[in-house]
């Protein structure tokens, strides 16, 4: 048995051995800052500025099995801090799993960065301050990607029961079939906040449910851009308070923008219909991820962007973001840098737009850590 460096999925070539290495030593970087500035105001959000930076070093163990899967076991930890704080402002969660992958299926157990997820979550189900906060989904990830599209599910055990902690968890399944320009899919989720253990006084159970069948057109192959795709979707949802009998079946439609050309792009997303959050006053965030602009019947985000530096494993991009909720228009000036080192050493590294969405376009703190 032999033992080397490398890095996650990938070992360093060794001339004096002609079979790849059973047993190597794994690792990943990833660090983020960002200087995020939020001109709003209410009904829905509130005027602030953001300014931190997110450090996730892991280490681990990497194995090849005989049938040519790849074992791994990861642990580290993600420092988060506010800057201008202190120590007493920083936040430390540890990052442990396991992860199988073989000709495409990837099988994630344990505490997993969010960064895995083929897709990133979309803002009506994901928050950026909640995902600034809640770095990794805690339970499962299972995937399956190739040239003809890709699915994936993951459990994130958002809270196991005590009498300080209510138990809650989701359920998050999504997927898409690409033929030639052609994209269709969807995304759906099963969100349950329960109640707290006795003897806290009882508290009701909550669902929140969505599913949003999707179809888009990726002709991004067919013109001289880095991308350009159109994605259209419409959004069922139930939101249920069980011990007020609240029952409410909020739809609509929603529609998303990609274009990118050079080093400048927009993205704009768009959504008319029902509140997606009925019950956002009085439960929040314990209850509804999401962004909080999705309780308007109207919202269109609208964000210019220019990357001053990009490549595969490091970006540095300005966006100028719009707000209209139906009732003002409210801006946001974002300056974000993302260093990773599992893309720096991708060797099957692929610019498809969602991945760009995820990776190379995406507003840091809002879709990834």
């Amino acid at each position: 048995m032999s033992i080397c460096l490398s890095a996650t999925g990938i070992d360093v070539p060794d001339s004096a051995v002609a079979q790849p290495k059973r047993v190597s030593f794994a690792y990943d970087l990833d660090f983020a800052t960002s200087f995020d500035n939020r001109e709003y105001h209410e009904p829905y959000q509130i005027p602030q500025t953001i300014l931190d930076f997110h450090l996730a070093p892991e280490i681990g163990v990497q194995v090849l099995d005989g049938a040519g899967g790849i074992h791994r076991v990861m642990a580290g930890v993600h420092y988060i801090q506010p800057l201008g704080g202190n120590w007493r402002d920083a936040l430390f969660m540890p990052t442990a799993y396991y992860h199988f992958e073989y000709k495409g299926l990837n099988l994630q157990l344990g505490a997993v960065p969010f960064t895995h997820r083929i897709r990133r979550m979309p803002d009506w189900l994901m928050y950026d301050s909640t995902a600034c906060r809640h770095p990794n989904i805690q339970g499962a990830l299972i995937s399956y990607e190739d040239s003809r599209g890709y699915a994936e599910i993951m459990c994130d055990w958002r809270g196991s029961q005590t009498k300080e902690r209510r138990e809650m968890f989701r359920l998050v399944a999504d997927g898409e079939y690409r033929y030639k320009w052609l994209t269709v899919g969807g995304i759906a989720q099963i969100n349950h906040k329960a109640r707290f253990a006795p003897p806290t006084p009882w508290e009701g159970v909550c669902d929140d449910i969505f599913i949003s069948p999707q179809v888009g057109f990726d002709v991004t192959g067919y013109l001289p851009v880095d991308s350009f795709a159109v994605r259209l979707g419409y959004i069922i949802g139930i939101q249920n308070d069980r011990a007020a009998g609240n029952v409410q079946m909020p739809q609509g439609f929603n529609a998303e923008l990609m274009f990118n050309w050079w080093f400048i792009g927009i993205r704009d997303e768009f959504y008319a219909g029902d509140p997606l959050m009925p019950l956002f006053a009085k439960w929040g965030h314990e209850l509804n991820q999401g962004d909080p602009f999705f309780q308007s019947k109207i919202y269109n985000r609208l964000e210019i962007f220019a990357y001053i530096y990009r490549s595969n494993f490091v970006n540095c991009k300005f966006s100028w973001n719009m707000h209209w909720d139906g009732i003002s228009l409210q801006h946001q000036q974002l300056l974000s840098v993302r260093f990773n080192l599992r893309e720096a050493l991708r060797l099957d590294h692929r610019d498809k737009w969602y991945r760009m969405n995820r990776d190379g376009h995406k507003r840091y703190l809002q879709d990834y850590i």
